[in-house]
C-alpha cells in the first residue's frame, strides 16, 4: 500500500466501526481507538468520554515512532505490537497494514491474551478494508473519479464566489 493519504468514505468507517465495536465485546476491554501513524484519529469505539482521543492519538503515534527507531537499533524492521501495563489501566497497540495503528485501552476484567487475539483478529481485517480502499483508489487513477470531479466543481465556484 502507498504511503499516500486517501479518503475514507461513510461506508467503510461503518464497516471499521462495527469491526472494532465487535472486538471490544469479545476481549471485554474499555474502548479502541484507530489512530493513522501521523497520530490522527481516524474513529474511536467504547468508553472514551473522559479520554482526551485526539492528544492520546498524537502520543501513541509518537510512541510507535519513537519504538520503530528503538527497533532498528536492534536490528529488526519494527515492533508490530506494543503493550503497556498500568495500576489499573492497560494499553494494547498493534500496526493496521502499513498506516495505521489499533489501539486497546483494558482493564484486569480481561486479559492481555485475549485482547491480543481480539486485536490480531480485527488488524487482519481492517487491513483488508485499507487494502480495498487503496485498490479503489488506484482503479480511479490519479485527477479522475468523482473526488477530482468534486475538487474541479469547489475551485470553479469558489473562483466565481471571489472573481470581481
Amino acid at each position: 500500500m502507498s504511503n499516500d493519504n486517501f479518503i475514507i468514505y461513510e461506508e467503510e468507517i461503518a464497516q471499521i466501526e462495527t469491526l472494532i465495536s465487535k472486538m471490544l465485546k469479545g476481549c471485554e476491554a474499555k474502548c479502541a481507538l484507530l489512530v493513522d501513524k501521523d497520530g490522527h484519529l481516524i474513529t474511536r469505539q467504547g468508553f472514551t468520554h473522559s479520554l482526551d482521543t485526539t492528544a492520546l492519538a498524537a502520543l501513541l503515534a509518537g510512541s510507535f515512532a519513537s519504538t520503530k527507531e528503538i527497533a532498528k537499533l536492534v536490528g529488526e524492521p519494527e515492533f508490530s505490537v506494543l503493550f503497556h501495563q498500568g495500576k489499573k489501566d492497560h494499553i494494547h497497540m498493534s500496526l493496521v497494514g502499513d498506516r495505521s495503528i489499533l489501539v486497546v485501552v483494558f482493564d484486569d476484567r480481561t486479559t492481555i491474551g485475549m485482547v491480543r487475539l481480539y486485536a490480531k483478529e480485527t488488524a487482519q481485517e481492517l487491513a483488508k478494508i485499507f487494502q480495498e480502499i487503496a485498490d479503489n483508489k488506484d482503479s480511479k487513477g490519479q485527477g479522475t473519479g468523482i473526488d477530482s470531479n468534486f475538487a474541479d466543481m469547489a475551485q470553479n465556484k469558489l473562483d466565481d464566489i471571489f472573481s470581481d
